[in-house]
C-alpha cells in the first residue's frame, strides 16, 4: 500500500506531495509555495522590529506579532519536514503497511474503521477551519478602518501604502495565504491521525491479550502467541518513540510561543472597543487553543490507553493459570505495560490535558499580571 493510498493518513500526505515536501523535489513547487513564505516571514520581523523601534502601539506590536510568530512556526514545521523527510517517509510506510494487516482482523476491522473515519473527518474539517480563518485574515482589512495590509511587512525605503505598491503585496498576501495554510494545518493533523492509528495498535494488542486464554490448553501455541503479543507490544513502543522524536520539539517551541501570544491576545481583548476587532481577536485565540487542544488531547488518550493494557493482562488474561515461561513473559509485559507511553514536549514535560490546564492557567495569569500593570 503508497503512503497516500492509507485511509487513515492520506489526507494529510497527498497536501505534503502536493507541495513536493515527501518524495521528490520540486523546485517550482518550493518557488510557488514555501520559499516565498519564508520571505514574507523576514520582512513580518523586520516590520516588527521597525514597529517596535519607532515606538508603535500596543495593539499594533501584539496583531503583528501574532501573524510573525504563527508564520515562523509554520515555516520551522515545514523546514524540519523538509530536512527530515527520509524519518517522515519511513514512518508512513511503516503506517500503512501495519494498516494493511490490521485490515485483514475482524476483531479490530470495526474500530480501525470507526477512527479512520474520525482521522479523516478531523483532517478535511483542520483544512477548512485554516481556509475559513485564513479568508478572515485577509479580508479583515478592508473592514478596517486602518486600510493596512493583512500581514504587517517592512522593506527599507518602500512605502507599502502607495498604489500600486498596496495593491500588489496586498494580492501577494492574500496567495500566499494558502500555501501557509497548507504549511501549517496538516502537520497537526497529521500528529492527530498517528495518535489515533496508535489507538488502533493498542486496542489491537489488549485483544490478543484478552483472547490468550483460548489456548491454553495449547502450551506451544500459547507460548508462540505471548511472544508475538510481546513482540508487538515493543514494535507500539517503538512507535510512538519515533512519533516523539518528530514532533517533541516543534511542540516545545509552540507551547513556549502561543503561550506567550495567548496572554498578549487576551489582554488586546480586554482593552479592544472595536467590534471587528474583537471578533478577529477572538478567531486568533480560538485557533491557537483548538489547535494545541487537538495535540494535548489525542496525546492524552495515547497514554490513558496505553495504560490499561495491564488491566488486559490482570483481569482477562488468565495468566496465573498458565505455564512458568508464559507468566515469566506476562511479568515482563506487564512490568513494561505499567510505564505509560507518552509524548512529550522538548522531551520533557508529558503532553496531557493535565499540561494544557497548566498552559491555559499560566497563560491568564500572565494576562491578569499585564493587566494590572497596565492599569
Amino acid at each position: 500500500m503508497q503512503i497516500e493510498d492509507c485511509p487513515i493518513i492520506g489526507v494529510n500526505v497527498r497536501v505534503w506531495l502536493f507541495w513536493a515536501y515527501l518524495r521528490e523535489r520540486k523546485w517550482l513547487s518550493y518557488l510557488l509555495g514555501c520559499i516565498p513564505v519564508t520571505v514574507l516571514n523576514v520582512f513580518q520581523f523586520m516590520n516588527l522590529f521597525h514597529i517596535i523601534l519607532s515606538g508603535g502601539t500596543m495593539n499594533k506590536i501584539i496583531i503583528d506579532g501574532y501573524f510573525t510568530v504563527l508564520y515562523f512556526n509554520l515555516v520551522l514545521r515545514t523546514t524540519f519536514l523538509l530536512t527530515n523527510r527520509s524519518k517522515f517517509e519511513q514512518f508512513f510506510e511503516g503506517i500503512a503497511a501495519e494498516y494493511a494487516k490490521l485490515e485483514k482482523r475482524n476483531d479490530i476491522r470495526l474500530l480501525l474503521e470507526q477512527l479512520t473515519r474520525r482521522a479523516r473527518i478531523l483532517s478535511k474539517s483542520n483544512l477548512w477551519l485554516g481556509a475559513f480563518i485564513s479568508a478572515c485574515f485577509v479580508t479583515y482589512p478592508l473592514f478596517s478602518p486602518d486600510s493596512g495590509l493583512p500581514y504587517g511587512v517592512y522593506v527599507p525605503g518602500v512605502n507599502m501604502q502607495s498604489s500600486p505598491t498596496y495593491e500588489i503585496v496586498f494580492f501577494l498576501q492574500v496567495y500566499l495565504t494558502f500555501p501557509a495554510c497548507c504549511m501549517y494545518i496538516p502537520f497537526t493533523s497529521f500528529y492527530c491521525t498517528c495518535t489515533l492509528f496508535g489507538l488502533v495498535r493498542i486496542a489491537a494488542l489488549k485483544e490478543s491479550l484478552e483472547r490468550l486464554h483460548q489456548f491454553s490448553s495449547e502450551p506451544k501455541t500459547l507460548l508462540a502467541k505471548v511472544k508475538e503479543c510481546l513482540q508487538y507490544h515493543k514494535k507500539i513502543i517503538k512507535y510512538i518513540r519515533d512519533l516523539n522524536e518528530l514532533v517533541t520539539f516543534i511542540f516545545l517551541l509552540e507551547l513556549l510561543s502561543f503561550g506567550m501570544m495567548l496572554c498578549a491576545l487576551l489582554f488586546l481583548l480586554s482593552t479592544s472597543n472595536q467590534l471587528a476587532q474583537m471578533v478577529m481577536i477572538g478567531s486568533y485565540i480560538f485557533m491557537i487553543l483548538s489547535q494545541m487542544y487537538a495535540l494535548y488531547w489525542h496525546s492524552n488518550d495515547v497514554l490513558e490507553q496505553s495504560l490499561k493494557i495491564a488491566d488486559s493482562l490482570y483481569y482477562n488474561g488468565n495468566w496465573l493459570k498458565f505455564s512458568t515461561p508464559v507468566k515469566k513473559l506476562m511479568i515482563l509485559m506487564i512490568a513494561r505495560a505499567q510505564r505509560p507511553l507518552v509524548i512529550k514536549v522538548g522531551n520533557v514535560y508529558p503532553m496531557t490535558l493535565e499540561m494544557f490546564q497548566k498552559l491555559i492557567n499560566a497563560s491568564y495569569s500572565y494576562f491578569t499580571l499585564l493587566r494590572r500593570v497596565y492599569n
